[in-house]
């Protein structure tokens, strides 16, 4: 069974790129091979997020949303109203039931979505995860980039920001989440070798990818630590979170921010100097992305998908896996550091 939620043009074909200009994603150089004329079959693939509603994955349903009109394939999104690890293997079972070709996941709880994954694949489901290098139940993984590398940039502008001294504070959606814990690791080692007079102030906060929840946390914590100067955010939210505490409580120039965060969310708080530096990486690539690996395996182009793949896209351009790593897990190379400076560049 198929669940379509756009209207897609009988017969559209990728060999007509200049049709694609106007799209979120620049499809200029991508593969030509995965339209449903060069497959000669439309694949049903469902993208599953960890929460649905926020403006991060908004933006990733642009990217499965142009895919499907660029490429002919049934295709959608879908995710819990809240970011809970039962309703999102809800929804895969759900999928499961109704018989779809791929399901591309970003898990909100790894563990979590372990079991149902596998009864997936066991039914003869591709699965393309995201954000998710340690789970072993999928064909294949990808990762925008090397999640420590991601963490120690932040660290490193976040303690410059700080003069090298002093507490900060650290946030992830879920203590389960793996990337954004690798981005916290990479975080903290950073500091280790390059700031030892800085120090984590408390354990991860665990804000559930919800600005609010990232608000109240944060607000919490720096009541018990008040001689914190600095906050690394894992999650998108945390941006929206911290830039409105300091900006509520007056910490402007006093307690300092470098996080995952998107312009459209952070970009006020950016523009008035509550917060200094957002990183992040365009979740309609990563959509885009995962749908054209979902479509290589159900064209039986397995042998084709391993380190030094071209995937067309920007930052997908020379996939790599880590060393000593399975190679099923692939890393592109596509994130992207934003101040008020150069915030403008980037409309979503």
């Amino acid at each position: 069974m198929k669940k379509t939620l756009i209207s897609l043009a009988a017969g559209l074909s990728l060999l007509a790129l200049p049709a694609f200009a106007a799209g979120v994603v620049d499809v200029s150089q991508a593969r030509k091979d995965i339209s449903a004329d060069a497959a000669g079959k439309t694949f049903s693939i469902a993208t599953v997020v960890k929460v649905d509603g926020i403006a991060w994955f908004d933006r990733m349903r642009d990217g499965v949303k142009q895919f499907g009109e660029d490429t002919g394939h049934d295709v959608w999104q879908v995710g819990p109203s809240q970011a809970d690890a039962a309703a999102q293997v809800q929804l895969i079972e759900n999928l499961i039931a109704q018989g779809v070709d791929a399901i591309c996941v970003v898990p909100f709880s790894v563990e979590a979505v372990e079991p149902v994954l596998q009864k997936a694949r066991d039914r003869g489901i591709v699965v393309i995860a995201h954000e998710a290098s340690n789970l072993k139940n999928a064909d294949y993984v990808l990762e925008a980039f090397d999640n420590k590398a991601y963490g120690a940039k932040l660290m490193e502008v976040l303690g410059k920001s700080m003069g090298g001294k002093g507490k900060y504070l650290a946030t992830v959606g879920s203590l389960t989440s793996q990337s954004q814990n690798e981005w916290i690791d990479g975080a903290i080692a950073y500091q280790k070798e390059h700031f030892p007079d800085m120090t984590l102030a408390t354990e991860r906060l665990e804000t559930y990818d919800d600005a609010n929840t990232d608000y109240n946390r944060l607000s919490e914590a720096l009541t018990t630590y008040p001689d914190v100067t600095g906050i690394v955010g894992g999650p998108m939210p945390t941006s929206a979170g911290a830039g409105r505490l300091i900006a509520e409580r007056g910490l402007k120039d006093k307690v300092f921010f470098a996080g995952t965060g998107l312009p459209s969310v952070a970009g006020k708080y950016l523009q008035d100097g509550d917060i200094q530096y957002i990183q992040f990486w365009d979740p309609a690539v990563a959509a885009y992305a995962m749908n054209t690996l979902a479509v290589m395996a159900l064209n039986e182009k397995k042998d084709e998908i391993k380190a030094g793949l071209n995937l067309g896209l920007k930052g997908y351009e020379s996939l790599t896996t880590p060393e000593g790593a399975s190679p099923n897990l692939l890393y592109g190379q596509g994130w992207v550091g934003v101040t008020k400076d150069n915030m403008a560049d980037y409309n979503f």
